[in-house]
């Protein structure tokens, strides 16, 4: 699948973006594993205008992430606007306009998800933004504020109207934020809907090769987009492309294996920032591993809260030589 010329694979699995998660050494591994298309963090368009650091280092690619998209949000069009061109200095494949992050530091602020209450304004800033760059720009939203207002098939069809490429779409509502089940009907009528000839990516809720397929075989979506199952586990993406390639399911990797590639990971982490914040950042991915294990909370607790590199190996080394050849599933 191509999506302004950009081929994407078929069937593609895309890696969605998450705040604090979706950085370069995450990335690489998604990639590794078999995502076809990465997104970056979100970013702080406000930021970018104003040059700051941390905001400007989340614009970072590399040509192996490719197809990569860098995502960027706010709640004023000329400052999005700003942002684009800063972001189309670096040359991702696609700009991403954030109209879906429901957290209230965001949403309540009238960016991300907050836009689903202004959706002429939401609209108008896409049009500005396509027509400021010359990179093909998409969007990511939910279905609407609540479930009282489930507009996502209109959003669908002005945003198409005014240039955007490709819509990703999370099956919840603002209100929901990420408790309950996503519902994917609204997607799919928004890609049986005989107006939209965009691309339609679905989000919420694909955590096994199973949910992958249904979600191309029930509802018809173009692409998937992966997000919290990802966390802990890159690998679910070869376990889907392997799913999808022989009907059969990989089962999950061996303790010692896991260990091996968030080893690599940590390491990578702390390269990008240092190894205290390093070691931090990647604690959600750690917490998200050997579930099910028996017996395993005080070797977890040891883990994630290991001070330095040389604690948390010990760590680890231990959980290698009770669990080594384990496998969850």
């Amino acid at each position: 699948m191509k999506i302004a010329g950009v081929e994407v694979g078929e069937r593609p699995l895309v890696l969605a973006p998450m705040e604090d998660v979706t950085n370069p050494p995450f990335r690489k591994f998604c990639k590794a594993f078999g995502a076809d298309w990465l997104y970056s963090e979100f970013v702080s368009a406000d930021a970018l205008v104003r040059s700051v650091n941390k905001s400007l280092k989340k614009l970072t690619i590399d040509d192996s992430e490719r197809p990569v998209t860098i995502q960027i949000y706010g709640r004023f069009v000329d400052s999005m606007v700003e942002a684009a061109r800063i972001v189309e200095e670096v040359q991702p494949d696609f700009i991403d306009l954030n109209f879906g992050c429901p957290v209230k530091r965001v949403a309540q602020k009238g960016a991300g998800a907050g836009l689903l209450r202004d959706v002429p304004l939401m609209v108008e800033m896409a049009r500005q933004v396509v027509n400021a760059v010359k990179l093909p720009v998409t969007a990511k939203t939910r279905l609407g504020w609540d479930s009282e207002h489930i507009i996502i098939e209109d959003i669908a069809e002005r945003l198409q109207d005014v240039g955007i490429r490709a819509l990703a779409i999370h099956g919840r509502t603002r209100a929901q934020m990420y408790t309950g089940e996503a519902d994917w009907e609204p997607i799919a009528r928004v890609k049986s809907n005989p107006r939209i000839t965009i691309p339609i990516i679905g989000n919420g809720d694909v955590t096994s090769p199973e949910r992958a397929a249904e979600a191309f075989d029930k509802y018809g979506v173009d692409a998937v987009m992966i997000g919290r199952a990802a966390i802990g586990r890159p690998w679910i993406f070869r376990q889907i492309k392997h799913y999808f390639a022989t009907g059969e399911l990989l089962p999950d990797l061996s303790v010692r294996e896991q260990i091996e590639i968030i080893k690599e990971q940590i390491r990578l982490s702390v390269e990008w920032i240092d190894e205290v914040r390093g070691l931090l950042h990647m604690r959600r991915h750690m917490a998200a591993m050997f579930k099910g294990l028996p017996h395993f909370r005080d070797l977890r607790i040891r883990m994630l809260q290991a001070p330095n590199l040389e604690e948390l190996w010990q760590v680890f080394d231990e959980i290698a030589a009770r669990y080594g050849d384990m496998r969850e599933t």
